[in-house]
């Protein structure tokens, strides 16, 4: 496996260039990634190429005035070229109230040991073309398949080094491999498509490829010939490859940033009841062998397991250093950046514990209802929580999966939504964010 450079002497340089160059204070980012990708389709390659990149962010602070400028070229007189740009354009922005370095007792002093983020194995090329040829034969050879839009196997490697004039200096880094199969079943106007993949930190924990491409195949084959039905309301249960979809609602309207601006549906909704009792969504950064983990925030601030939804209760916003001086609060420790934009509020591992109800039991009872494993679009109003997105599925009858449907609307609002909500006890950890079956009763269904 190729090494990624330790770019703390870079970064202090940088930060000890913008403060001799007039800049109050400042910190440095940079990011170093290695990946190798194959694809084939059909049998045959298509894709096999290594790349690497290596980038580098410097942020300054003249008073409560900001700038940031990023570069490839880690050249001293690029890196010079930099900071000059910087300091420049910082003297001439207009003043952020809010803007500043994290202070040192917020800092990260020590960093969990157990993340095992990184796999000191990185795949061989003929490794991830055999994977992907399994993933894609094992999906072609499910009876109905007829086409193939592919399959790709990869694996990269991210090294992030976080430094600033506060004092704070660390790094990590973090390893992801992934397979990932989409194909066709029907023919002439009856096609249908649908994937499958695995995604993990080490690619000891990725699923069987075979397995993955039969998953494939079997999902396009039960989507051929889906139905129409007619609007009405009724009970729609979201299978875990969307449900977690609602934990990305909940993030965004508790996101530091739009509750400052008055901008979510939940901005007055700090230690209320905003599910069911008994329900838990949790954010873990230092979850092992988590997609997005991570040992401290991009701002240096030290990290922690936070349950988001307590017992069904809001217990938290997600903030970085500025929306918190907005909100006269404490950062949770949230912020994330590129090496070219200022931090903000971003979630890492997600996941709503399950609940004690099985998924069949959850389907049982539902005499007429969509079972819902794909959506598209993302028709939600973050100020009103009006929810609006196309889907497709299967219909239920008398608590089975009947036929398919597709071409249908389902529409609510999140926060009815939220509080009908209902956990089936099949949580499995397979997404960056995860959540079991969900039941919400009462929404609109609209078709034909």
């Amino acid at each position: 496996m190729t090494d990624l450079p330790d770019r703390s002497a870079l970064l202090e340089t940088l930060i000890d260039k913008a403060l001799k160059s007039g800049a109050d204070a400042a910190d440095a980012v940079c990011m170093d990634n290695v990946s190798v990708s194959h694809m084939q389709r059909l049998g045959e390659i298509e894709k096999l190429e290594r790349a690497e990149s290596n980038d580098a962010g410097l942020r300054v602070l003249i008073g409560k005035r900001q700038a940031i400028v990023s570069s490839t070229d880690f050249g001293t007189a690029a890196l010079d070229e930099l900071v000059e740009r910087a300091v420049a354009m910082a003297r001439s922005v207009p003043e952020d109230p809010y803007t500043g370095l994290a202070e040192p007792g917020q800092l990260a002093q020590s960093y969990p040991e157990d993340l095992d983020l990184a796999d000191p194995e990185e795949p061989a090329p003929e490794r991830l073309i055999e994977l992907a040829r399994t993933c894609e034969e094992a999906a072609r050879a499910v009876e109905g398949v007829t086409n193939s839009e592919g399959a790709e196997a990869g694996w990269d490697r991210t090294a992030v080094t976080l430094a600033g004039s506060n004092g704070f200096a660390g790094s990590y880094a973090r390893t992801s491999h992934y397979i990932s199969v989409s194909v066709v079943a029907g023919e002439g106007t009856a096609m249908e498509t649908d994937y499958d993949y695995s995604h993990t930190v080490h690619g000891e924990d990725l699923d069987d490829p075979a397995k993955v491409g039969r998953s494939a195949g079997a999902r396009a084959v039960a989507r051929i010939n889906p139905k129409k039905v007619a609007t009405k309301k009724v009970p729609v249960v979201y299978d875990p490859r969307v449900s977690a979809s609602m934990i990305g609602h909940l993030t965004s309207a508790i996101n530091g940033a739009a509750i400052a601006r008055g901008t979510s549906f939940l901005k007055d909704h700090m230690d209320k009841q905003v599910f069911t009792d008994g329900i838990v969504i949790v954010d873990d950064p230092h979850r092992r062998r988590g997609l997005r983990s991570k040992a401290f925030d991009a701002e240096g601030v030290a990290n922690r397991r936070r349950n988001l939804i307590d017992n069904g209760r809001l217990t938290t916003w997600l903030l970085d250093i500025r929306s918190a001086n907005q909100l006269g609060a404490e950062t949770t420790g949230h912020a994330a950046r590129s090496t070219s934009s200022p931090p903000s509020p971003s979630a890492t591992n997600l996941w709503m514990e399950p609940g004690s109800v099985s998924r069949a039991d959850l389907l049982a009872g539902i005499t007429d209802g969509l079972y819902i494993d794909s959506l598209i679009g993302f028709g939600v109003n973050g100020i009103t929580g009006d929810y609006s997105r196309g889907a497709s599925g299967y219909w239920i009858e008398n608590g089975e999966l009947a036929w398919p449907v597709s071409e249908l609307t389902v529409a609510g609002n999140l926060k009815d939504m939220f509080l009908h909500l209902i956990p089936a006890d099949d949580l499995e950890f397979k997404y960056a964010a995860n959540a079991p079956t969900l039941r919400i009763d009462g929404m609109t269904v609209a078709g034909q």
